[in-house]
Order: C-alpha cells, then structure tokens, then sequence
C-alpha cells in the first residue's frame, strides 16, 4: 500500500489550537510548541502565530456560493405621486418628543397623521415607494396600530424584506400566510393540499380567503378536518364564520355546541345567538321569557324578574357560563346571559305587542332594571339592532348624560356603533351640545372620520365654550387631539376668530388662555395640513 507521506514543513494537526492557548496562558505558564523555555519563548510564539496565520489564509478555500434570494413580486399598484412621496417621507421621519413637560407648540404631531394618511392611500389603490419600504418597516414594528394598513400599503415588497431582516419578521406573522400567494378559487386540488399541510397561518388566510366569497365552500373545508384539529386552532376558525354568517350554518355550529373545548362552546354559543331563527335562539327566547312578565297590579304596568334558580346541564350546553365572576350573582349572572341571548323581536310578542321604546320605558321591580337593561344592551350590538339601540340610548339631551338602559360609556358606545354614520355623528353632536365634552370622548371614537358638520362644530362650539369659562386646556387633550385627526379640514375656516389670546376671567387657571390659543392654532394648521395631504394624492 502506497502512503502519501505529509511535508516534512508541515503544521502538527492543532497547531493553531496550541498557539492560542499558549498566546491566553502566557509563555511562562505554557511553553509555545517548537519553543524552549526562557525569555525568547514570546518572541517564537509570534514568529509562529505570524508563519501559521500565512499558510492558514494561503491555503483557505473558496466558500460555496449561496444561492440568490428569489427577487420580490412585481407590485401592480401605480406609483404614489411625487408630492405625496414627499410627504410620505416627511411623516416617517417625524419622531415623537420625548419633552415631558406636556406643552405641544402649535406644530402639528406628525406620526398621528401618518394612520391616516396610510388609509387615505391606501383607499386610492397606490404602492409603495420601494426606498421608503425600509422606514415604513421601522415605524410598522414600533407601533402595532399602524401595521395593518402600513403593511397593505407596503405590499408584496415588504414580505420579502420581511424574510431577509430578523427585525421585520413581525410583518409575516402580521399578514395572514406569511404574505404567501394563496390558491386560486378553481384550483381545487392546490386548496385541499393547502389545507392539509399548510402552515397555521396560511390556513387561517386560505379559510377566510375562501369565507369571504364563498361561505358555504369554507365551512365544508373546514368541516373536513374539524374532529383532528387543536381545540385552540378549532376557536381561531370558528371565528372565521362571523363573516358571511347565516342560517345554513347553523347545523355546523349546533355540533361545536358538544364541542369538548368550552371556548369552542362559547363562540358556538355566540354565533347560534347572532342567528334570531335559530334553535339556540328559540331555547333562549324560553328561558329568558319564562324569568320576565308585566305586572298590572300596581298603578303602572311593570316589569319583574324571576331570575333561574338553577343552570342545568342544557343551559351550559347551550354557552351559559355557570360560574359567575367573583363579586357577581349566581342568579343574575345566569339571568344576564339568557336575555343576551335572545332574539330581540321576543320581547314585544311577550310584553304586550309593545315596541323596544315602550318597552324600555317600563319600570322594573326589585332593583333588577340596570341588570336587564344591561343585558338588552349587549343583545342589541350583538344582533345588530339599531331600533333597540335607539330605545335603549335614549334622546341624547336627556338630563341625564346616560339612557334608560346604558349604563357606562363604553355602552353608550357599542350601541351607537349600530347606527349609520350620520344618525350616530347626529346623536352626538346633541350630547355635546347638551352635556359638554367631559364624557364625549368615548362616543366621539365611534364616529366616521372626517365628522359630519354638525358634530364637528358641535365639538368646536363646546371648546370655544370651555375656553370662555377659564377651563384647564389639557382637561381637553383628548378631544383636541382627536379633533386634530377627525375634523372635517373645511371647518378650519371657522377656527380664526379663536386664535386670539382670550381675556382671562378672574377665576381662570393661570395662564389657560395662552394654552387654548396655541391649541387653536395647532389645530388649524393640522386641518390645512390634512387638506394639503388629501389634495397631494389626488395628483395625477
């Protein structure tokens, strides 16, 4: 056998390994190979290192070549504007100040209207420039509000930065699939494989994809693997069901009423209720009815409550929650839940042939009215009821701030939500007008954007108000600061006369007037601002 024998020059194997540790010890603690002892012994060690280091880079081998990134899909969407470009540009670069001394300037705050100059874009249908994409990446990832439309407006582009930068990667976990292409719809085959091996996320897309224009094709898909998926993954496409929601679902969702997950039982539960004609519905509609009548004994029909005394098995079945939160009545947390439940049109059948308005007028027995109209509350947003939402909100300029049945703001709010935009915008613009804007923040969050008329000089009367009378400016920041982003830009011609540093009564907080003017003039260049944004993407 021939052997090849190695060059007598040739580095013991590990040398290098050697030289380094004898370079950490120091030479009088380790001797350097091919080294005496002594004071030589440093010299020879970087004769050695400086020998091997040579051959070591003289004899290194070309790295193979990675391969090359796909490049990134095409973006069909036409070009921004060159103005709005600008603008864009000059929005991402804005930083919010890190003063803490709360006074603002008159300059207007930039990065609040950065959402929505990305939806006003995003409405016109324009791509992104692709050398801003790296900055709208940025601003995405320290601010979760801006992500769905910074991530739509960015496009296709930006999933593929996404892949290449570990900082970006909340852009795939952000965008249902990974921005990954999805099936088309006659591409049965690719769906089914899809479904079957694809990731959590890409089914999540491909399921609400398929909702979206074809419910009855997703809920079969999903029907086809439903007994083997997590109980978790089983919630998250159940919920995919609330688009497109309708009777011939109903059969689906009466089987996750068995469901072993009791989440899965509770938004079955929720979705059967949304449904007035379905048998859930029916077996509410009786349960609640039997606990409700009108009493005409008294002087006045009235209302009483004979709230379960039991949840059975049947109830639980049905999405009862049976253990009430701590604090709360086992009694009228069961009694709650069922009247939420229930088909609204139930009411009128079984009090009477009264409408929602009368009904709620009714008094209540035994102190359980804020109970029962709270429930009603949540059954008129759940069912989309905006004739009980009238009811139950009552006229705005009502001498009490709140209706006969809401009982918080947030209330208020989701029933106004079942209003169309002008109704709501109108309802409160009469609750400004009659109680001030101390508790209008909450209900002006509900409303379209830019406000109708009425509501927006609603809210500038009721600063103009709260200026005169020396209020405390910064009670105000909210509603200034929505005003700000809201407002209708036309109505910043009725801002001048309120520029002016007003007379300070003799009871004002020192110096509030000087603050009200410098807000007003804020706020007037934020309007003219928004008109000159609005008019940059209407460029051709």
């Amino acid at each position: 056998m021939n052997r090849t024998s190695a060059p007598a020059d040739a580095p013991a194997p590990g040398a290098w390994e050697e030289l380094v540790t004898a370079a950490l010890l120091g030479t009088e603690r380790r001797t350097p190979p091919g080294s005496a002892p002594g004071r030589e012994a440093p010299v020879t060690l970087l004769d050695a290192a400086a020998t091997e280091t040579v051959r070591r880079r003289a004899g290194l081998l070309p790295g193979r070549a990675a391969q090359r990134p796909e490049p990134a899909a095409r973006d069909p969407r036409p070009p921004l504007p060159a103005r709005a470009a600008r603008r864009l540009a000059m929005l991402l670069a804005d930083r919010p100040g890190t003063g803490g001394s709360g006074r603002r300037g008159t300059a207007p705050d930039l990065m609040e209207l950065l959402p929505q100059w990305l939806a006003a874009a995003n409405t016109r249908g324009f791509a992104a420039p692709p050398e801003m994409l790296p900055a709208l990446l940025d601003a995405a990832r320290g601010r979760t509000d801006l992500r769905p439309a910074a991530l739509a407006f960015a496009g296709p582009r930006a999933m593929w930065l996404a892949r290449l930068n570990p900082d970006w990667r909340f852009a795939l976990r952000a965008t249902p699939g990974g921005g990954a292409a999805l099936p088309a719809s006659e591409d049965t085959d690719k769906i089914h494989q899809l479904w079957q091996e694809g990731l959590f996320a890409e089914r999540v897309a491909l399921l609400s994809a398929i909702r979206a224009r074809e419910p009855a094709t997703a809920r079969e898909l999903l029907a086809t693997t439903w007994a083997t998926e997590r109980a978790e993954d089983r919630l998250m496409f159940l919920d995919s069901l609330r688009t497109g929601l309708a009777a011939e679902d109903e059969p689906f969702l009466e089987q996750a009423l068995s469901d072993r997950s009791r989440n899965v039982r509770a938004t079955a539960a929720e979705l059967l209720s949304a449904l007035p004609g379905s048998a859930l519905a029916a077996r509410m509609a009786v349960r609640a009815g039997a606990c409700v009548a009108v009493d005409h004994t008294g002087n006045a029909p009235t209302l009483v409550v004979e709230a379960p005394h039991e949840c059975d098995p049947s109830m639980e079945r049905d999405g009862v929650v049976a253990k009430a939160p701590a604090g709360r009545g086992e009694r009228s947390w069961w009694f709650g839940q069922l009247v939420e439940a229930t088909p609204l049109t139930t009411w009128s059948a079984r009090l009477g042939g009264r409408t929602p308005r009368e009904i709620v007028a009714l008094p209540v027995a035994d102190d359980w009215q804020s109970e029962l109209h709270a429930a009603w509350c949540r059954a008129a947003v759940r069912q989309r009821d905006a004739e009980w939402a009238r009811a139950l909100l009552g006229a705005p300029a009502a001498p009490e701030a709140g209706g006969p049945g809401a009982v918080s703001l947030a209330e208020r709010a989701k029933l106004l939500g079942t209003l169309g935009s002008a109704e709501r915008a109108d309802w409160v613009a009469g609750f400004i007008s009659a109680h001030g804007l101390s508790e209008a923040f909450q209900l002006l969050g509900v409303c379209a954007v830019p406000w109708a008329v009425p509501l927006g000089r609603a809210v500038v009367d009721a600063l103009n108000i709260a200026r005169d009378a020396g209020s405390y400016p910064w009670s105000f920041s909210g509603v200034m600061g929505l005003a700000e982003r809201c407002l209708d830009p036309l109505e910043a011609s009725r801002l001048d006369g309120l520029l002016a540093v007003p007379d300070e009564p003799e009871d004002a907080s020192p110096g509030a007037g000087g603050y009200w003017a410098e807000a007003f003039q804020r706020l007037m260049t934020t309007l003219r601002l928004r008109a000159a944004m609005a008019e940059e993407l209407e460029a051709p």
